[in-house]
């Protein structure tokens, strides 16, 4: 996994929308970027809901929120719709900035183990350099503790 400290490489990949987004858009500005394992799931939605009823406390700060799962963009596009998420949602099937941050990771459920995306947070300074890494990130208290971080 990134850690604190790291300047992370530029990447590019697509929203719900099919538009390409690279990080360097977003240079000389605070990013957060919040790894999620499945769109319309209990704790991802959840999740999902508390950044977008915290988005305005973003958005005055000049904050960027940066979802990303393995879903396909159409699947995004659902998510977004039904549940009026106001920040970007990217697409990384192909799991590469999804194996880059190093959250694919192993999982147990029910005594089988399988591959997974860890949810995980981390949040960039104007230079793109990793200053919080928030490992296994609440999903009701994710979006308030990285707001109580960067105050």
């Amino acid at each position: 996994m990134l850690e604190v400290g790291v300047k992370v490489k530029d990447f590019s990949l697509i929203d719900a929308y099919g538009k390409m987004h690279h990080l360097s858009d977003y240079q000389g500005k605070k990013i957060v970027i919040y790894f999620y394992p499945k769109d319309d799931t209990p704790g991802c939605t959840k999740q999902a809901c508390a950044f977008r009823d915290a988005y305005d406390r973003f958005k005055s700060n000049d904050i960027i929120v940066i979802g990303i799962s393995k879903d396909s963009p159409k699947s995004h596009e659902k998510f977004i719709k039904k549940y009026d998420l106001p920040f970007i949602i990217l697409s990384d099937e192909k799991l590469e900035v999804i194996e880059y941050f190093g959250v694919y990771i192993e999982k147990s459920m029910y005594s089988k183990k399988y591959m997974g995306v860890s949810r995980s947070t981390f949040v960039l300074n104007e230079s793109g350099v990793i200053t919080h890494v928030f490992e296994k990130a609440s999903p009701s208290e994710n979006a308030d503790d990285i707001l109580k971080v960067l105050k």
